[in-house]
C-alpha cells in the first residue's frame, strides 16, 4: 500500500515539474533568462516561489531544464542527422520551429543572451554550435561523396553557414510571422547546397 503511496506521490511531483518546465519556456522565452523571474514562474503554476525551489533548487537548474527538453523536441519532431537525411532533417527542424513559437523565442533570446560569458547558457550553446558543425561538416562531406550536394563548397563553412540561415530565418519570424521560413529555407538549399537539375 506505502508502495503505491510513494508511487503516486512521485508521478504528482513529476506532473508539477513539468507544468513548472511548460511555465518557465514561456516566461524565459518572453523575458530571456536575467528578466525572466521564479516569482512569475511560480505564479503561473500556482506556488510560491520557495515552493518552486522545492521542485528545482536554483534558477539556473530549472533553465538548464528548459533548454533540455527544448532540444529533445525538436530531436523527436525532426530526428538526428545521419548520411543521407541532412538535408530533409534541416527542412523538418525549420518546419517544426514554425509551429512552436515559445520554443523559438527561447532559443533566439537566450541563445544572443549567451554571448555573454558570464551566462549560465554561455558553454551550452557554445559547445551545441561546435558539436552541430563537426557533424554537420561529416555529413556534407559524405553527401559530397554521393553526389548529393554540390562538390564545391566547403564543408566546415557550410555547416556554420545552414545553422546561420536557420537561426536568421528564426529571428525574422519572429518579428514577421508573414515570413515563410520553410519556402525561405528551401530556396537557400537550391541555391547554394543542392547540385542543378541537368538540363532538360
Amino acid at each position: 500500500m506505502s508502495g503505491t503511496g510513494s508511487r503516486g506521490s512521485y508521478a504528482k511531483g513529476q506532473a508539477r515539474r513539468q507544468q513548472i518546465v511548460d511555465a518557465a519556456l514561456v516566461v524565459f522565452g518572453r523575458s530571456g533568462y536575467h528578466s525572466g523571474s521564479l516569482r512569475e514562474v511560480a505564479k503561473r503554476v500556482g506556488l510560491t516561489p520557495a515552493g518552486l525551489l522545492h521542485h528545482f533548487a536554483t534558477k539556473e537548474e530549472l533553465f538548464t531544464e528548459v533548454l533540455r527538453q527544448r532540444d529533445e523536441r525538436v530531436r523527436d519532431a525532426a530526428g538526428d542527422p545521419s548520411e543521407h537525411t541532412l538535408i530533409d532533417q534541416a527542412r523538418k527542424v525549420v518546419a517544426y520551429n514554425q509551429t512552436t513559437r515559445g520554443l523559438t523565442s527561447l532559443y533566439v533570446l537566450v541563445s544572443a543572451e549567451a554571448t555573454d560569458p558570464e551566462h549560465p547558457a554561455h558553454m551550452y550553446f557554445t559547445e551545441r554550435y561546435s558539436r552541430s558543425a563537426l557533424i554537420t561538416a561529416a555529413v556534407l562531406r559524405a553527401a559530397q561523396a554521393d553526389g548529393e550536394i554540390r562538390p564545391d563548397i566547403d564543408p566546415e563553412h557550410a555547416a556554420r553557414l545552414i545553422s546561420a540561415v536557420m537561426d536568421g530565418l528564426q529571428q525574422q519570424w519572429l518579428l514577421d510571422d508573414g515570413v515563410d521560413m520553410s519556402a525561405t529555407f528551401e530556396e537557400f538549399l537550391r541555391g547554394y547546397l543542392l547540385p542543378p537539375h541537368p538540363a532538360g
